[in-house]
């Protein structure tokens, strides 16, 4: 092994088209906190004074390691080519938090301090998760069948992120409209724009531009976001360890939303690495988690509430010939625009017409990848998991009154929404493995969901013994079914495994 060090450089200039995309990619998603946290009904002060720069220290924190981390393979393998892994707000994740987690906390509790303790309790214990689950990732991983996991995102996707956010773009559908004209020319089109300027970056500026041309926005607007201007400082909370009391308390049935999408970040980590392997730079996967879990958890410490991961975008500083220079660069940025207000301020001047059609996209790709590198023969089960979600969007988004509007549609509305992450990959796995008849594992997976729906973690309002009996009892019978299935497949083979030797015998 040679013991040569390499010139690995700071920065270079193939950083800067990889920084902007990565630093849009989070401003994006910063904006999107910003607005819907004010929108749900928690104050500016605690968003711009307590969660964005919170938040900023969890990506400063990642983005500065993963410098470290491809320094250390630079110098490791002796090249200079090697690229920093992007990182930042898992965007999925993000949504199930904001929707999941905090508006049912708010709604329940009606304070927004306590409701943001509780988030806080929330993305510590999801960091902390991922940590674990960096030992056992490559088990949980090999088990849990693919399709099941991104069926359920998927379903995330298509309601939260992709639907919710196209109802943004038809709220000012002008703005709304050309900007997402434009993403979908730059990034699904491929279509070149004017000073190859980015789409995501020119569909901000000319959506916010129209706002103001047409007067969706106002001088006072511009006023309103330049008061915002000031310093924030970053320091610590103890809020998280206060909010673990409700947590683990009236908000327990909050954990069947927080264990399965941390799992599934935690796995998107390990996929996303796994992409980044392909294309040149190895790194360890269980020490990506586990800086994932580490750097949401200081996020909380300092009053961020929002998971992190590595980018799927990495590939594409790869393909830009990016290296460490560009993660570092975001670091340096967002803790200046989130100590100085700057992000508070663009969140104030930029119409959120104009940033959905980014998170649209989002939500396509997210769709898009739960079927492509899945046989086609697994399709079935994707969109089988997907539908849950569908129900507890409808249920969410009536907040208390959900039971009361939608009973009168259908009673089985509202239990499937409740637990919906849980009950999308039992379904989705179920259904894999009947797909491949693996009727045991169909059994299994039953089983589980017998046992989740028992305890209240699926199609239950609350933790509790015997929480949704009539479920349980209801993926009892078909883990019996299934189990008869098996026995009948393991018949019908021993029955046909003589036959084929006779046959066998007599040909020869």
């Amino acid at each position: 092994m040679s013991t040569k060090t390499v010139h690995y450089p700071w920065f270079k200039k193939e950083d800067i088209d990889a920084f902007f995309a990565l630093f849009q990619n989070n401003l994006a998603n910063f904006v999107i906190i910003a607005v819907t946290m004010i929108g749900l009904g928690f104050p500016a002060s605690l968003v711009f004074g307590k969660v964005i720069p919170g938040v900023a220290v969890a990506v400063i924190v990642g983005n500065l390691y993963y410098a470290y981390m491809a320094n250390r393979l630079a110098q490791k393998e002796s090249r200079s080519d090697v690229t920093a892994l992007s990182y930042g707000i898992s965007t999925p994740v993000m949504f199930v938090f904001l929707f999941g987690i905090l508006a049912p906390a708010l709604a329940l509790t009606g304070d927004p301090e306590l409701a943001w303790k509780i988030g806080l309790a929330a993305a510590f214990l999801s960091g902390f998760i991922e940590l674990l689950v960096s030992f056992t990732g490559n088990w949980v991983r090999k088990h849990l069948p693919r399709p099941a996991m991104l069926g359920a995102l998927a379903g995330v996707a298509v309601t939260f992120i992709a639907g919710e956010m196209l109802f943004q773009v038809f709220s000012i559908p002008v703005v709304g409209l050309v900007a997402l004209a434009i993403i979908l020319l730059g990034v699904v089109g491929k279509v070149t724009l004017p000073f190859n300027i980015p789409p995501s970056l020119c569909a901000v500026i000319i959506g916010t531009v129209l706002a103001f041309v047409l007067g969706y926005q106002s001088a006072n607007t511009l006023q309103d976001s330049l008061a915002n201007i000031g310093l924030y400082p970053i320091l610590p909370s103890l809020g998280a360890f206060e909010g673990f009391g409700y947590l683990f308390g009236p908000l327990v049935g909050l954990l069947a939303i927080l264990l399965p999408i941390t799992i599934y970040n935690a796995i998107e980590t390990m996929n996303n690495v796994d992409a980044m392997a392909a294309a040149g730079d190895s790194y360890d996967v269980r020490e990506c988690q586990a800086v994932d879990g580490v750097g949401t958890m200081i996020g909380a410490v300092f009053g961020g509430l929002f998971p992190t991961t590595v980018y799927i975008a990495t590939v594409g500083s790869k393909w830009m010939g990016a290296g460490r220079g560009y993660s570092i660069l975001n670091a340096l940025v967002f803790a200046i625009t989130a100590v100085t207000g700057v992000i508070a301020a663009l969140s104030e001047l930029i119409p959120l017409a104009a940033v959905a059609p980014i998170l649209v996209f989002v939500g396509m790709s997210m769709v898009v990848t739960a079927f492509d590198p899945n046989d086609r023969k697994y399709y079935p089960a994707v969109a089988l998991a997907m539908l849950p979600y569908v129900a507890n969007y409808v249920m969410t988004r009536f907040n208390n009154n959900a039971g009361e509007v939608v009973q009168g549609i259908s009673e089985g509305i509202v239990p499937l929404g409740q637990g919906a992450m849980f009950t999308a990959i039992i379904l989705g796995a179920i259904a894999v493995c009947i797909i491949d008849k693996q009727f045991i594992k169909a059994a299994v997976f039953s089983l589980i969901g017998a046992g989740l729906s028992f305890a209240g973690f699926m199609h239950a309002p609350e933790l509790s013994f015997n929480a949704a009996p009539d479920y349980s009892l209801g993926y009892l019978c078909i883990a019996i079914l299934f189990s008869y299935c098996a026995f009948r497949k393991t018949s019908k083979e021993a029955v046909a495994s003589p036959s084929t030797l006779s046959s066998k015998r007599v040909a020869s």
